[in-house]
């Protein structure tokens, strides 16, 4: 009899382990995985940092993040706290690192790409240098501004009325460095100079000694032998300020 009780005893026992086994069993991957940081987390936090850090550039702007790889096991974490790492810059091809506040520090590097679509300016036809634009010479084209090199033109009016500097092919993007403005001042041209300070306003004429465009810098040598730097005027005059 008592045998028999301690086989019934037994048997309870070894049903109450193996419930307890099948429970670990169960729930230990769950467990495990509520321990671990989600990888679609932070490539959610990486994209709505590089959203939000780009939308005052020009053009229509897309983020594309990489992936990351879910065989790093990261700790999860309870604040995600996306940065842009030194000498990185939110255009084309970057990098945006990701660290943990709290409460396992750790930190990961996610690949991103930002696309900048817009208009930008190019060569209608060959332009020779020396051509002064109008508008006919231009024509637009759409692009993505982050594959083109720094300085192309977008708008008009940053090129109508200057000069080419150098030779462009037609369907070339203009770049501010080939433009130059026309002059309106010539070197050895007999120009007025105008002094201007406070509660005083005076002229003389002097010899430029270089060539300038609207709003560039001119140096004049003056009847005394003096040389002054000025701002180039339409008009052949250059403006001191004192």
């Amino acid at each position: 009899m008592r045998e028999t009780g301690n086989r019934a005893v037994n048997a309870l026992h070894r049903r109450r382990i193996a419930g307890v086994c099948f429970l670990l069993a169960v729930a230990g991957p769950a467990a495990a995985e509520r321990l671990r940081q989600d990888p679609a987390a932070i490539v959610d936090a990486v994209h709505q940092f590089a959203t939000r850090e780009t939308r005052l550039l020009p053009g229509r702007v897309s983020v594309q993040v990489g992936g990351v790889d879910e065989r790093l096991a990261l700790p999860a974490c309870a604040a995600l706290d996306p940065f842009l790492p030194p000498g990185n810059r939110l255009w084309g091809t970057a990098t945006v690192g990701v660290r943990c506040l709290d409460p396992t520090p750790w930190s990961i590097y996610v690949p991103v790409t930002v696309r900048v679509e817009g208009t930008v300016l190019v060569a209608a036809r060959p332009l020779a240098a020396g051509t002064r634009l109008e508008a006919a010479d231009l024509a637009p084209l759409a692009a993505d501004l982050t594959q083109l090199p720094a300085g192309v033109i977008t708008d008009l009016r940053d090129a109508v009325g200057k000069t080419v500097a150098t030779g462009i092919a037609a369907g070339q993007p203009l770049r501010v460095e080939q433009l130059k403005l026309p002059p309106v001042v010539m070197q050895g041209q007999t120009v007025k100079v105008v002094a201007k300070g406070r509660g005083f306003v005076v002229s003389a004429e002097g010899r430029s000694l270089s060539t300038a465009g609207e709003g560039q810098l001119a140096q004049v040598r003056m009847a005394n032998g003096q040389v002054v730097s000025g701002i180039a005027r339409a008009g052949a005059v250059v403006e001191v300020a004192y």
